[in-house]
């Protein structure tokens, strides 16, 4: 199986940059899933239905979100309709939506998506590792499902590995997301799982993390915020981890890192 994951979409150019190429992305790397974090999508904080609708309609099989998850109080009923948008698992009991999801590809095969939010320098919820122990339990790669997908939104390169190591063997990817820059250690770890600790965004790199300069440089400088932060115009590059999986164990036989238009070098699978 050929996979697909696709770092947070920033705003407006992110998320139009990823609708663009996705189609074209499919076509050309001949993929099965993919699979794209929306947690920025709309204005840089969370997501709305229309735009969840757009990236489907694109070609995104599944969205993943994060820590902005429902700045948007309009996709909270959202989130309980449409099954293929999932939320960090490990949100206190109660919280709308599901953290997993099993998707079914074009021909038929199965993949699980699962999505869990880091502890270090994030706001305290749940155990990530316990939580993503269950899903990966319930639904076993290369029985329950052909192939797995974990987005781990997390703040420290440790806990993302720490993460890593914990799916190995048992996920075909597992790959951070959150921060916003792609990391440089696109790679197989030792039992299997492709792994990348942050896949890095769709968005516009002129930019500090995606949003404008002007108000993070300001609030740096001066320690003073006199504004919101808001998405940068530029150009976007798309960011993401392309992943070939064996069809008989659902592991990873080859990935990449995927970098297409914008300030960035490019990189295509």
């Amino acid at each position: 199986m050929r996979l697909l994951f696709l770092g947070d979409l920033v705003g407006r150019g992110g998320r139009t940059a990823a609708i663009r190429a996705i189609p074209s992305l499919r076509a050309r790397l001949s993929l099965d899933c993919v699979v794209v974090n929306g947690e920025n999508a709309a204005g840089g904080f969370g997501i709305t239905s229309g735009i969840a609708e757009a990236v489907f309609d694109a070609g995104a099989d599944a969205i993943t979100l994060g820590n902005h998850a429902f700045d948007n109080r309009e996709i909270i009923g959202h989130l309980a309709r449409e099954p293929r948008i999932v939320r960090p698992v490990n949100l206190p009991k109660g919280a709308p939506g599901r953290g997993a999801t099993l998707i079914e590809t074009r021909d038929g095969r199965r993949v699980l998506v699962v999505n869990a939010m880091g502890r270090i320098f994030m706001q305290p919820h749940d155990d990530p590792f316990a939580a993503v122990e269950r899903e990966l339990e319930a639904c076993p790669l290369g029985m329950a499902c052909d192939a797995t997908v974990v987005d781990f939104h997390a703040e420290a390169t440790s806990e993302k590995q720490a993460m890593g190591y914990w799916c190995d063997g048992r996920a075909s990817l597992c790959v951070g997301t959150h921060t916003h820059i792609p990391t440089a250690d696109t790679r197989i770890l030792p039992k299997g799982t492709a792994y990348q600790t942050d896949a890095g965004m769709c968005g516009s790199y002129d930019s500090v993390i995606g949003m404008d300069k002007e108000e993070p440089l300001r609030r740096f400088v001066t320690g003073l915020p006199s504004g919101r932060f808001e998405p940068a115009t530029g150009e976007a590059t798309v960011s993401g981890v392309f992943v070939e999986t064996d069809d008989a164990t659902g592991l990873a036989v080859r990935t990449e890192p995927v970098r297409v238009g914008g300030l960035l070098s490019e990189a295509l699978a």
